[in-house]
């Protein structure tokens, strides 16, 4: 039986299309195996979002090439879609796909031979209303399935190339959604997260919207938690607010893309709120549930941004009650506007930044996970463990380890937080199989 193994890179999105792609591996005969091992052909799905995402990207496929020097190598995905050349001249690829070929994979594997040349097949996306159904789940081994409900970005900001590599915003319908959601029930997956480039967005081009949908998936038995893996500022309603919050099922956790405190930032960015917009839907889900986790996307170094506008945005996320930072690095993309400008910041000055926010996220996510200290909260364990531990999340995306024991596994169980030890909380366990 010929192996394939996979390999993810980015977003929750990229997950689920990973899955997608291997189950059509398995249906095909193939064995799926740990991308550690030694496999006939290796997929990867790659993103593009900054200079560090394509480095790791190219750093991968050498692995492979070291690991199995024959092995069929087949990259995908956003890096792809948007340079395909160059990952093309990187010794031993021999299949390059674009963002609407990858669900089409098995039709362009007549054989798993090596190529003197590798092949390319990258369509365009300007007149793009594909919609590759994705969702993780059979081949995996979380507990937590990713559902894909939208695709794609009509926002433009002046940093992204996602556009570019996944077109026009589009979404799935509701009834396919649900008919997905009921598949990932019966296969016994507590949790489902739902995926997107631009997941507030979902519905618009096919009259429903966000609200629609989780009025739905809530009503599907089997499935105890919802999660929304982002949602920007400026679709994130007062109205979806509190229909999240008052269902036990939605997941009281919002992650929320700031990008920058400055306001002066966020128009160079494009980004379509200002500062004192953001703050006060920071403070209205806070007013409404004090234990909601809410994360932000920062990027530090953006082209104009000056020390007052660094502080500033300091300012901002220290007075401001969130529960934990992703912070990038700005990174120039080709054919963005952010790359054009002539006010680029020395990147020295961009890494000091992002380590003193990394800093700051850190010290708010003590602060978050020390409030639960010696409380009793529901956790959903994963199946992976580690050096005897097992870990899960809340309903409010805590971290929680505690010993391992397989009767756990996709079990939602009471955990009393006993500590927190760097970016997890550790616990005791209540409960009889």
């Amino acid at each position: 039986m010929k192996k394939a193994s996979f390999y993810t890179l980015g977003c929750k999105l990229n997950f689920a299309e990973t899955s997608t792609i291997a189950r059509t591996f398995a249906e095909n005969g193939f064995l799926i195996t740990k991308f550690e091992d030694k496999s006939d052909v290796y997929i990867v799905n790659t993103c593009t979002v900054s200079q560090r995402a394509d480095k790791e990207c190219r750093k991968i496929i050498r692995s492979i090439i070291r690991r199995s020097p024959d092995a069929y190598i087949i990259v995908t995905g956003c890096y792809a879609q948007l340079r395909p050349e160059e990952i093309a001249s990187i010794e031993g690829v021999d299949l390059v796909l674009g963002t609407k070929e990858k669900f089409q994979i098995q039709n362009f594997l007549s054989s798993l031979d090596k190529k003197k040349s590798p092949q390319i097949y990258v369509s365009e996306l300007s007149d793009s209303n594909d919609f590759g159904i994705a969702y993780s789940g059979d081949v995996d081994d979380r507990t937590r399935a990713f559902l894909k409900i939208q695709d794609g970005c009509d926002f433009h900001c002046s940093f992204c190339t996602i556009p570019l590599a996944r077109g026009e915003s589009r979404s799935q319908p509701i009834d396919s959604i649900i008919n997905q959601a009921k598949y990932l029930s019966e296969k016994g997956f507590k949790e489902i997260v739902l995926s997107g480039v631009n997941v507030g967005d979902y519905g618009k081009k096919i009259g429903e919207n966000l609200l629609n949908l989780l009025e739905k998936l809530v009503q599907i038995h089997g499935i105890e938690r919802i999660r929304i893996s982002s949602i920007e500022p400026n679709l994130l309603s007062n109205e979806l607010i509190n229909f999240i919050l008052q269902n036990e099922k939605l997941c009281n956790h919002f992650h929320i893309p700031l990008q920058s405190g400055s306001d002066e930032i966020l128009k160079l960015m494009r980004r379509r709120y200002k500062v004192e917009d953001y703050k006060k839907l920071v403070e209205y889900i806070k007013t409404k549930d004090p234990d909601a986790a809410i994360g932000a996307d920062v990027i530090v170094g953006f082209p104009g941004e000056t020390e007052m506008h660094f502080q500033e945005t300091y300012k901002f996320l220290l007075d401001l009650p969130i529960s934990y930072l992703h912070v990038f690095t700005y990174s120039e993309r080709p054919n963005t506007p952010a790359a054009q400008s002539q006010n680029q910041i020395e990147p020295r000055i961009r890494f000091e930044r992002n380590r003193k926010l990394r800093l700051l996220g850190k010290k708010k996510k003590l602060n978050f996970y020390s409030k639960f200290l010696t409380q009793f909260i529901p956790v959903l364990f994963e199946s992976n463990h580690d050096d005897g531990y097992m870990y899960g999340f809340t309903r409010n995306y805590i971290r929680v380890r505690v010993d391992y024991d397989e009767s756990l596994v996709n079990k939602i169980v009471p955990v009393k937080i006993i500590s927190v030890d760097d970016d997890v909380c550790l616990g005791n366990y209540l409960y009889e199989p």
